[in-house]
């Protein structure tokens, strides 16, 4: 068994080897490193592995850097694994961007695939083995029949069968939490979006909805989960829609006649919490938790992200009312290695979690390429690592819990 940790590449059909007279590299930030085995853990079952077109891979070889001759090659993390390490790679001229995903280093190491990443947190909801079952087509057909007409669960079939989204999935399933798409509009123009994009750009994963729904149709999808799911969760604010805060009204008086039929479950919103008498409304009306997308406590910096008609101190007034309203609210962290883990970075995290006491910070693996990524935001090689990062959080907030998932909260009965 080899102890050495070597490089993957591929060839022009996608096929992957290892280079076994290359050491493995990873990159952080725009700094290329070479990879320890303290870096690495097993690729988990459910990963993917991709090769990236139009970028050569890179390895060291007598501890310099070296191109090798086939391409990149990424691994796809499933969620609860946080990357430390993106792949080390060189792009040719003129090379279009990635796909959105969240680009992982994966090399050869003791005769296994192992990836540069860590296990963040554990929710058996979320393993694959549960999902796209053979019987799912017969089980949203039942649905179908039990709510006709509702174009909120026309659009979540769609999102179940072609885009394979498992909150989506979990309406039919009736468990867990589901995923309620109400806004085809939004204020923010981020540039990992993943339901809309420049047409130069990459394409989106899946298509933002088009409508926008009814009290009734969101009231029905909402009394139908949450009398009947086990340990059941309505979200608004899905991968196919814009800011759901923005649907306010229509969401508050659905809020409320859904309170009216069931105190069951769990009622939540995925939001950029930028358009602040929104949430307050929502805050009012009942809202039992909220996941607010942030990728950055520094207000510049979090404005290259989003490029939103809103600030930051927005967000942040937005999440103080909430919490005073005892609303339970979790960090939705966009996390890319080089980035996050700045010192000037996690100084402007410590501020923010003063100020803000929040409950839980959610990783995400940001969904974007590297490269793209880095032309937007200033150059900085000062990083501690994704590790000390998020032991110097663990550390500063000791009631702050650090994970990957929205986790049931048994705030009702």
């Amino acid at each position: 068994m080899s102890k050495r940790i070597t490089a993957l590449i591929a060839d022009e059909r996608g096929n992957i080897f290892d280079e076994p007279t290359a050491e493995g590299a990873g990159r952080v930030g725009n700094k290329i490193v070479k990879l320890k085995p303290e870096d690495l853990i097993k690729l988990p079952d459910s990963a993917d592995l991709m090769y990236l077109p139009a970028r050569s891979a890179l390895g060291f070889r007598r501890g310099e850097i070296v191109h090798l001759q086939g391409r990149a090659v990424s691994a796809i993390l499933p969620q609860g694994y946080t990357r430390t390490h993106l792949p080390a790679f060189e792009s040719t001229l003129n090379a279009p961007p990635l796909p959105l995903y969240g680009y992982t280093a994966v090399v050869l190491y003791k005769d296994e695939l192992h990836a540069a990443a860590l296990y963040t947190d554990e929710n058996h909801k979320w393993n694959p083995a549960h999902y796209n079952t053979r019987d799912l087509p017969k089980r949203i057909r039942r649905v179908k029949r039990d709510l006709p007409d509702n174009r909120i669960v026309a659009q979540v079939a769609k999102c179940s069968l072609k885009w394979h989204c498992l909150t989506a999935q979990n309406l039919f399933y009736g468990r867990w939490e589901c995923g309620v798409p109400t806004s085809p509009t939004c204020n923010a123009n981020c540039l990992g979006c993943i339901s809309l994009q420049a047409a130069e750009c990459c394409p989106s994963p899946q298509s933002r909805i088009t409508f926008k729904p009814t009290v009734e149709e969101i009231a029905d999808v909402g009394i139908y989960h949450l009398t009947h799911a086990d340990e059941g969760i309505i979200s608004f604010g899905q991968g196919c829609e814009g800011e759901p805060s923005l649907m306010a009204e229509t969401i508050c008086a659905a809020v409320k006649k859904i309170r009216s039929a069931t105190n069951r479950g769990q009622i939540n919103i995925n939001t950029n919490a930028g358009f602040t008498d929104g949430i307050k409304r929502l805050v009012d009306a009942g809202l039992d938790s909220m996941r607010v997308s942030i990728i950055s406590a520094d207000a510049a910096n979090y404005q290259r992200y989003y490029r939103a008609g809103y600030t930051l101190d927005n967000v942040k007034a937005s999440i103080r009312y909430a919490l005073a309203g005892g609303v339970h609210v979790s960090l939705n962290m966009l996390y890319m290695p080089g980035f996050n883990d700045r010192a000037a970075e996690l100084a402007a995290w410590k501020a923010f979690l003063t100020e803000l006491p929040t409950q839980m910070i959610q990783v995400r693996n940001l969904n974007y390429d590297p490269d793209e990524f880095f032309k937007v935001m200033p150059p900085d090689d000062n990083f501690i690592g994704t590790k000390e990062f998020l032991r110097e959080l663990e550390a500063s907030f000791p009631n702050l819990t650090i994970g990957n998932f929205s986790h049931y909260l048994g705030i009702r009965n």
